[in-house]
């Protein structure tokens, strides 16, 4: 997608899918007994409704100090979204993010390089620095220099992930060559979004992906931060196809018969799109979309409801 938005083109649409994260920031009361069942269901109305994505998270082990808020649901996104590329059709499969700097790049590339040729290209890797020390000392990363660690890892993946049967990098902290890897993937530049928000995040995301995930920054901040996103690639000489993201507030298209929260947008599908319009106005490319649900059926009902009546007005 480009960095800026061209003339008429609709805002995508992604989701983050429910049950194989649970932080207690947005998940639903239902989600702690759903299993395998909802999730194929979700992600079979996301790929009817038009949906540019689904997104899966990654944390490998949660500490018993995060465990209440956090919970320490967390599915493996490589597992889930292969699980789910068998069942859909179109939706791209979207880490989000994948904490890569815990993991060998070469056993990340074979993982997400076979994903993205059993699903045929759908694969869009997420990355992201990583922020629970406890699950980097216990896998034996320095949790200090997860930053610069992140740093080689993108550029580890990006010759491990390319065209090349026997990858080639040589770095401070990895070092490969003439080591084979097949299946390769099907798309010949597998796409890669840097998630973050801080300011080391966003340079990453400027000079090193091909997209950025925003992680939190309310609509207020975007203007600010996909300004410097530009400024820092026009300085650079940075081409090619970009991705600027946002998460949306929580949805509910309709009018709830329950309390769904002071901040979740609601309403007619026209009054829904007219408020998630302004993310274009913005530069935005792509938001993830979270509703406000009591079950698989109702969130399966949203989110069927969005793609039939509010995604044709995202111009």
């Amino acid at each position: 997608m480009p960095a800026q938005p061209s003339e008429g083109r609709r805002l995508a649409y992604g989701i983050q899918l429910p049950v194989q994260s649970q932080s207690t920031i947005y998940a639903e009361p239902w989600e702690a007994d759903a299993g395998p069942d909802d999730l194929l269901a979700v992600a079979r109305a996301a790929d009817r409704a038009g949906f540019a994505y689904l997104a899966s998270c990654d944390h490998v082990a949660i500490p018993r100090r995060l465990a209440s808020a956090m919970s320490t649901v967390w599915y493996d996104p490589v597992a889930t979204l292969a699980f789910l590329a068998g069942v859909t059709e179109r939706v791209r499969l979207l880490s989000h993010v994948a904490v890569v700097g815990l993991r060998h790049p070469l056993l990340t590339a074979k993982q997400y390089a076979t994903l993205d040729h059993l699903s045929g290209g759908r694969l869009v890797l997420g990355v992201g620095a990583g922020h629970v020390r406890e699950e980097f000392e216990a896998l034996g990363v320095d949790f200090e220099r997860r930053g610069p660690v992140l740093d080689e890892t993108i550029d580890a993946l990006r010759a491990a992930l390319g065209p090349d049967e026997f990858p080639e990098h040589h770095g401070k902290l990895y070092d490969f060559e003439g080591l084979g890897q097949r299946p390769r993937p099907a798309q010949e530049r597998v796409p890669l979004w840097v998630g973050g928000s801080s300011p080391a995040a966003v340079r990453r995301a400027a000079l090193k992906g091909d997209g950025w995930l925003p992680q939190g920054d309310p609509r207020d901040r975007l203007p600010e931060q996909i300004a410097r996103i530009r400024r820092l690639r026009e300085e650079a000489g940075a081409e090619g196809p970009y991705t600027i993201g946002a998460i949306a507030e929580p949805l509910y298209v309709g009018t709830p018969a329950w309390d769904v929260g002071s901040r979740t947008i609601t309403g007619p599908p026209d009054a829904v799109a007219e408020s998630l319009r302004a993310y274009r106005a913005m530069g935005v490319d792509q938001i993830q979309v979270r509703f406000r649900n009591r079950s698989s059926a109702e969130l399966v009902d949203q989110i069927a409801r969005f793609g039939a009546e509010v995604g044709q007005l995202l111009a």
